[in-house]
């Protein structure tokens, strides 16, 4: 073992007593590209036999997960951050500025924008593309009313229902009869109402058609999974010898040696493995040791459909992860960071580490994690130094009594 074997930078493979041991492999999670699908919770589920997690609503956004437990070993993490006005953080004003705006996604732009085929001739004249709720949410402002100053549909060319001939025609038929009117938004009188609440649901309070603003929150997802150490606390502390480092430097668990202690959990900085309640041993993500060693890539980054769980040569991976993380400060995302690729950290860097777009503990991971045995070094001298000092207290005492 080497002097740095409880804290620093080190190859976990070969200390463990590998020889020749395969390159280290690992994850890198890029969260800029998560769309937050769960194929990866899925594909861990499903290869690994995993249990349910009791299909708990937990009422926080769709993350109904919770977290990382010893049966749930990916975790999709949604967090919803409002808007502020400043600048980077998200409870810092500005933390959206230079985001995208736009036009509301509202029923009534949307048609509009899909308005592109031309006109079918029914009332009130959308293509049959186009999601007929939605269409029917916005008859009464936009299809069945008057014509938008400007033009009628806001400047698209064809499928316009207030344009002359058969669209207009047709307003008359079937359709307007529907919507307990006749013509297009004009009443039997000839006189124009303006807009229609039609009674659809809508997110907009009853009666209120009014276009809202864009929405001011985003969405910031993360796969997370165990880190796989490079010092792994659980594994340190494990008094049987159920955890173990495999020869690609990952940490496993061997359920059927662990016998449930539990002193894993404790020793895990990020709180990542955890116990199952009805047989009380410890369980979480292998890496999938099972298919790396016969060449395949894990379940969870085979599954994922954007490419944001990778998996590979772990020095490979953290040059990618050094030139995404450039590309996209160069385009302004200045809070990008990357989080437990550095051999430097207090874990001597992880196994899985992440590109993130806000700070560690938006994501719920500790700003500054660091193996428990990190201290050992140091706690040993300070107890000697104190079992010292009470030994010359005690000589000196029974010296000056004898006297």
């Amino acid at each position: 073992m080497g002097s740095n074997s409880l804290y620093g930078p080190l190859d976990p493979a070969p200390d463990a007593g590998y020889t020749d041991a395969p390159p280290r492999m690992g994850f890198f999670t890029d969260t800029s590209v998560c769309i937050g699908c769960k194929a990866c919770e899925v594909a861990c589920k499903t290869w690994n036999a995993v249990p349910d997690d009791g299909f708990d609503l937990l009422g926080q956004s769709y993350d109904n997960t919770g977290g990382l437990t010893a049966n749930s070993w990916r975790h999709v993490a949604f967090i919803e951050q409002p808007r502020s006005s400043s600048g980077a953080a998200t409870d810092t004003p500005g933390a959206f500025a230079g985001l995208p705006v736009g036009p509301s996604s509202v029923p009534a732009t949307n048609v509009v924008g899909a308005r592109t085929s031309v006109d079918t001739g029914t009332a009130p004249g959308i293509p049959p593309a186009v999601d007929a709720l939605a269409a029917a949410a916005t008859a009464g402002s936009e299809f069945l009313g008057a014509a938008p100053s400007g033009g009628c549909g806001s400047g698209s060319s064809g499928g316009c229902a207030c344009s002359s001939g058969a669209g207009a025609s047709a307003s008359s038929g079937a359709g307007a009869s529907a919507a307990g009117i006749s013509g297009a938004g004009v009443p039997a009188g000839g006189v124009s109402q303006g807009s229609q609440f039609l009674g659809m649901p809508m997110s907009d309070l009853p009666g209120r058609t009014t276009a809202a603003p864009r929405s001011d929150f985003r969405w910031l997802m993360m796969s997370n999974v165990c880190k796989h150490c490079t010092h792994a606390g659980c594994l340190d502390v494990c008094p049987t010898g159920a955890l173990f480092r495999t020869e690609f430097g990952t940490v496993v668990v061997q359920d059927d040696i662990c016998n449930g202690c539990g002193y894993c959990i404790s020793g895990c900085p990020y709180g990542v493995i955890d116990r199952r309640e009805d047989d009380g041993r410890a369980w979480k993500c292998t890496l999938c040791y099972d298919r790396i060693g016969d060449g395949l890539m894990p379940a969870c980054a085979t599954a994922c459909p954007t490419e944001s769980i990778q998996y590979g040569e772990l020095d490979e991976l953290r040059e990618r992860a050094a030139l995404r993380l450039e590309s996209l400060q160069s385009q302004g995302v200045a809070e990008a960071r990357l989080y437990g690729h550095d051999p430097s950290d207090g874990v001597g860097g992880d196994g899985a580490f992440f590109l993130l777009l806000d700070e560690p503990e938006v994501y719920g991971l500790p700003p500054d994690p660091h193996v428990p045995t990190r201290d050992v070094v140091s706690m040993w001298k300070k107890a000697g130094l104190a079992a010292l000092t009470m030994a010359a207290t005690a000589v000196v005492a029974f010296a000056g009594r004898r006297g």
